[in-house]
C-alpha cells in the first residue's frame, strides 16, 4: 500500500489482468519456497512509526502534504489521513548496540520531523488514538491527497455493496455508531516492526511472533480513549479491525477469513501458506496494472498489502536482488515516548528470538485458538488480566513479564550478542512500566481520574510529558494547563 497508483477507477478487465498476474507471482514465489532461494543473511530488524500532526490546541492538523514537502526525507510517508504521518528507520542488522544506535538515530528523526512540523505551526504526536479526535475529523474531507486511499475507500465500499461499517466497542465504556467510509482506520496508529528471518526458520519465528503478541499489546497499550470515551486498553486493536470490515471470498462483505484480523491458524511448514490464503480466499481491492517482471511481485505485494493480519509476512528484496522473508508485528501502539518505543522493540525482539528457537516448540504447547484469545484479552484488559501461557494456565500477565518474560528476553537478546548495558536499560523500562503498574493507557486513565474527561487537557499534557523524553513509568499526573 506504500506505492502511488496513477488511477481510482477500474474496470472489469483490470480485475481479470490483476488477478491474472497474482496468480502467476504466486506460483513463482511457491516455487521459490520449493528451490529454498530466499536471503540467508542473519536478523534484521526496522521498523514504521504511525504519527500524527496536531496544531497548538492539541486537535487534529491535517497538514500532512505540506510538512512531508518541506521536510522532504525519504523516510517519511503520507498516512491515509492527512493529519498522520509514517516514520521509517533504515534497516540494522540485530547485533551489538543496535538498540542504542537506533534509539539515538529515532530521536535525531524525530526533531528533524518536529522542526519541520514547527515551521507549519503544528506539533507531532505519537500515541494510539489520539484523544481529542472526534468524529468529524473522519470525513473525506480529511484523506490524504493520494489516488491510492480514495481507491481503497471506493473499492471497500463496492465490496461492501454500499454498506455502512459498524463500530461497536464494548469495555469500561461502549461505543455504537456507522460510518460511510474507511476513514475510521486513521484513528489508529501503530509502532510496526520489522525482523527479516532466514527461510529454514521463517515458520518459527511467525509462531512465536503470534504467541508474544498477547504480553507485547498488553505492556504497550496506548490508546483507551476513542472520542471521549474509556474502551479497551488497546482500544486500536477493535476499531482497526471493524473500520476495514471486508471478508473473503464466499461472504460478500463478512466473509468468513477478515482482512484485519489475527489470523486463522499457525504456519504449518512455510510462510507460502499465508500468501495461498491471500490468493485463495481475497478479492482483489486495487486491480492496478504494473509495468514490472513478475519476479518483482508487485501484484502479490499490493495484494498482501490489503490484507492486514496483526503479524503479517513479507516478501522483500535485499540490495543485491536477492528476495527475503520478513514478518511484521503490528501489534504495539505508537508509544508514549522514543525510549517506550525502543524498549518495546527489545522486548519485542528478545521474546520473539527466544521463543523460536526453544528445543520444544511453543505452539505444540499453546493451541491456536488460546493464543488468539491471550491477544484480544490483552488488547481489552492490558497487564491487568490473566491469560494461558506454556507451562501456565491463567497466568496474570504482569506477573508472567516480572517472573517469566523479561528473563526470556534477555536471553534472546542475549543470544543475539547485543550490548549488555543496552539490554539491562531497555528491558529495565519495560520492568519499571509493570513494576509501577503504568502503562501509556494506564496513565491515560490516571490522568483522567484525576483531571476530568477533558480531552484536550489529557493531549496537551501528554505532548509536554512527550517532549521531556522520559519513558512513561516516569510521568506524574500533574497538568500542563
Amino acid at each position: 500500500m506504500g506505492e502511488e497508483i496513477n488511477t481510482r477507477h477500474f474496470s472489469s478487465k483490470d480485475f481479470t489482468h490483476f488477478n491474472q498476474c497474482l496468480e502467476a507471482e504466486t506460483q513463482l514465489l511457491e516455487k521459490w519456497f520449493a528451490d529454498n532461494q530466499f536471503s540467508t543473511r542473519g536478523l534484521v530488524a526496522g521498523y514504521e512509526l504511525e504519527a500524527w500532526l496536531i496544531d497548538r490546541q492539541g486537535m487534529p492538523s491535517p497538514s500532512n502534504q505540506r510538512f512531508l514537502e518541506q521536510a522532504n526525507s525519504p523516510l517519511l510517508t503520507p498516512e491515509l489521513a492527512q493529519f498522520n504521518v509514517e516514520l521509517n528507520s533504515e534497516p540494522a542488522e540485530l547485533k551489538t548496540n543496535m538498540l542504542s544506535q537506533l534509539e539515538q538515530a529515532f530521536k535525531h528523526h524525530w526533531q528533524y520531523c518536529q522542526q519541520h512540523a514547527d515551521n507549519l505551526g503544528c506539533r507531532l504526536l505519537s500515541t494510539g488514538i489520539l484523544p481529542t479526535l472526534t468524529e468529524q475529523h473522519l470525513t473525506l474531507k480529511n484523506i490524504s491527497h493520494l489516488q491510492r486511499y480514495r481507491a481503497l475507500n471506493e473499492q471497500v465500499l463496492k465490496q461492501r455493496k454500499g454498506e455502512a461499517f459498524h463500530l461497536n466497542i464494548s469495555g469500561h465504556q461502549s461505543i455504537k455508531n456507522n460510518y460511510h467510509n474507511v476513514m475510521l482506520e486513521a484513528a489508529a496508529t501503530s509502532l510496526q516492526l520489522h525482523l527479516q528471518i532466514p527461510q529454514q526458520q521463517a515458520v518459527r519465528y511467525y509462531n512465536a511472533a503470534m504467541i508474544v503478541s498477547a504480553p507485547l499489546v498488553a505492556i504497550g497499550a496506548n490508546s483507551p480513549y476513542l472520542f471521549g470515551k474509556d474502551i479497551w486498553a488497546e482500544t486500536r486493536i477493535p476499531l482497526f479491525e471493524q473500520s476495514v470490515n471486508v471478508g473473503g471470498f464466499a461472504g460478500a462483505s463478512r466473509g468468513p477469513i477478515q482482512r484485519v484480523s489475527f489470523g486463522t491458524a499457525y504456519a504449518q511448514k512455510s510462510l507460502m501458506e499465508c500468501f495461498t490464503e491471500n490468493q485463495l480466499h481475497f478479492p482483489v481491492l486495487l486491480p492496478v496494472n504494473f509495468d514490472n517482471k513478475k519476479d518483482e511481485l508487485k501484484y502479490l505485494s499490493l495484494h498482501n498489502g490489503t490484507i492486514w493480519r496483526w503479524n503479517r509476512p513479507l516478501i522483500g528484496f535485499d540490495k543485491d536482488g536477492t528476495p527475503h522473508l520478513r514478518i511484521e508485528h503490528r501489534v504495539i501502539s505508537s508509544g508514549p515516548s522514543i525510549t517506550d518505543n525502543i524498549a518495546n522493540m527489545a522486548f519485542y525482539y528478545g521474546l520473539v528470538h527466544y521463543y523460536a528457537n526453544l528445543d520444544t516448540p511453543p505452539e505444540t504447547q499453546l493451541e491456536f485458538s488460546m493464543t488468539r484469545d491471550n491477544f484480544y484479552t490483552a488488547a481489552q484488559h492490558g497487564i491487568h488480566n490473566k491469560i494461558n501461557w506454556p507451562g501456565c494456565e491463567r497466568c496474570n500477565i504482569r506477573h508472567l513479564i516480572l517472573h517469566q518474560l523479561l528473563d526470556h528476553a534477555e536471553a534472546g537478546l542475549n543470544a543475539l550478542a547485543l550490548d549488555k548495558k543496552d539490554i539491562e536499560y531497555y528491558l529495565g523500562i519495560i520492568q519499571s512500566r509493570a513494576e509501577h503498574d503504568q502503562t501509556g493507557s494506564d496513565w491515560q486513565r490516571a490522568f483522567v481520574e484525576k483531571h476530568g474527561a477533558d480531552m484536550q487537557r489529557l493531549t496537551q499534557t501528554y505532548y509536554k510529558n512527550q517532549q521531556q523524553g522520559d519513558p512513561v513509568h516516569c510521568w506524574d499526573l500533574q497538568s500542563y494547563i
